[in-house]
């Protein structure tokens, strides 16, 4: 796991947000978690491969 986080502030209506909590809930998950993974899921389809943490982004990028 990276050691190292950073804020990312997202805009998004109350009566989606409220869901998405709730959804989160109950799959006993916190709203952070599951944005990770779908960022780092979202990486890897980009990347068409699995991304390695630690891995630089030019690193990421030229493979």
């Amino acid at each position: 796991m990276e050691q190292r986080t950073s804020r990312l502030t997202i805009l998004i209506d109350p009566q989606k947000k409220e869901l998405f909590e709730h959804l989160c809930a109950r799959e006993d998950q916190t709203p952070s978690q599951v944005v990770r993974r779908l960022i780092r899921d979202y990486i890897e389809f980009q990347l068409g491969r699995p991304w390695r943490p630690g891995e630089s982004i030019d690193e990421a990028l030229k493979r």
